[in-house]
């Protein structure tokens, strides 16, 4: 990356451990799970999906733009949570987006899934009643309007595009965003995304693709709590979670000459493609993605203080990503957190979510625990599974792998 790399300038996230990003944070630290009783929707006694990372309600009230009238329209949970993201995280930045400056702030918030909830009630609707949809059906359907309607929250008048790279979505969203900075075709880049996939078919189909967590016979009353396992030998699939994340982007130009301040910057990144299977992780890719972020951000192997790892409790995902980690850093490798042992996966939102995770730790000087972990043979790692650890991190790198072979890495710098 050239000399002038995009610094952090506010960040904000939503996820199963709550709304508030600090309660978050310290909850992640106590090594507090996420994880309870899938409720989004009634279940039939049959519903082979029990469990979920549910986000709590936000008190409307407080944020004007999330209106009842709003609501009524943009009825996907995806708009007000991504929304309220970013309005935090402008917020923080310390960032006014005047008339001047809108043409230089790109937008570049994602989401994987989208608002699928809002098209299923109108199909069901069309179905039952006769009724056709309501005209904000497709609106709320389509995945790029989140970004539409967060540069009409905010002004944005920059570069606006949605990149979807599955379960990458949020990093892939921040790779984005710095190469407009980069390019020069904008100054700040609002970049994130928001995933609440809890819809009855989503669910049930990832079911079916045997990715979703399935407790084995004799377990059905296994506390919802254990059930995200990153690198354990008794991991048996992810857990579905909801959440929302964004990352205020600057150049250091703008953010000296505004008097703003940064303690973070995306020092390096790296994407590739599996080109292998459509769900499969592939070993070289992802190395090799590795291998780019770090090499992006100048540093080598033996600079990166710890990981914080896609690890989304399967069975193949967990050894891949293990076996590439431990090929590209060998006996140097650093300690690797997993942070859906605590949130669950909330789809294209948790790389966004667990990065700002990192930019906690890295402020603090503090690892979250990888929870759940019984040790498996096959990978002898150290996920950071018996408590917090205190450890002083000037080089993170941050892995994010999704389906179709979606690879994203990033190499963050603490700088303050």
């Amino acid at each position: 990356m050239a000399m002038s790399n995009p610094l952090i300038i506010g960040y904000d996230a939503i996820s199963a451990l709550g709304t508030d990003l600090e309660q978050q944070w310290q909850r992640a630290l106590a090594g507090e799970s996420g994880i309870g009783p899938l409720s989004r929707f009634p279940l039939t006694d049959d519903f082979p999906v029990r469990i979920a990372g549910q986000v709590a309600d936000i008190d409307q009230e407080e944020y004007p733009f999330l209106s009842a009238r709003h609501q009524a329209s943009w009825s996907s949970p995806i708009f007000k949570y991504g929304m309220l993201s970013v309005a935090r995280a402008l917020e923080r930045s310390g960032v006014e987006i005047t008339a001047e400056l809108a043409p230089r702030v790109a937008v570049t918030y994602s989401s994987a899934i989208g608002g699928l909830d809002a098209v299923l009630h109108a199909d069901r609707r069309l179905q039952s009643e006769n009724k056709l949809p309501q005209p904000y059906a497709n609106p709320n359907s389509c995945i790029n309007m989140v970004g539409g309607k967060i540069a009409i929250l905010t002004g944005a008048q920059g570069p606006i595009v949605t990149p979807v790279t599955a379960c990458a979505t949020g990093l892939s969203s921040i790779i984005s965003g710095a190469m407009f900075l980069a390019m020069g075709r904008a100054d700040v880049a609002i970049c994130g995304a928001v995933d609440f996939a809890l819809v009855e078919p989503i669910v049930a189909g990832f079911y079916t693709m045997n990715g979703v967590y399935i407790p084995k016979d004799e377990q059905h009353d296994e506390a919802p709590e254990t059930a995200s396992r990153p690198f354990s030998i008794n991991r048996r699939g992810f857990v579905i979670s909801e959440g929302a994340g964004a990352v205020i982007l600057a150049t250091p130009d703008f953010v000296k000459s505004h008097g703003l301040s940064s303690s973070i910057e995306l020092a390096g990144w790296g994407m590739t493609s599996d080109a292998h299977h459509f769900v499969a992780p592939y070993f070289d890719t992802i190395k090799r993605c590795m291998e780019q972020a770090v090499d992006d951000a100048g540093i080598t192997a033996a600079d990166i203080a710890a990981i914080n790892a896609h690890a989304a409790s399967t069975k193949v995902g967990d050894k891949v990503e293990f076996d590439a980690v431990t090929a590209f850093f060998g006996t140097q490798t650093p300690p690797v957190t997993a942070n859906k042992s605590l949130i669950g996966h909330p789809m294209g939102a948790s790389s966004v979510i667990e990065s700002i995770f990192s930019f906690q730790g890295m402020r603090d000087g503090m690892l979250p625990p990888t929870i759940n972990y019984q040790a498996d043979p096959a990978i002898d790692i150290d996920c950071v599974a018996n408590g917090k650890r205190q450890l002083d991190q000037e080089f993170v790198l941050k892995n994010s792998f999704g389906f179709g072979g979606c690879n994203s890495c990033a190499v963050f710098k603490r700088t303050g």
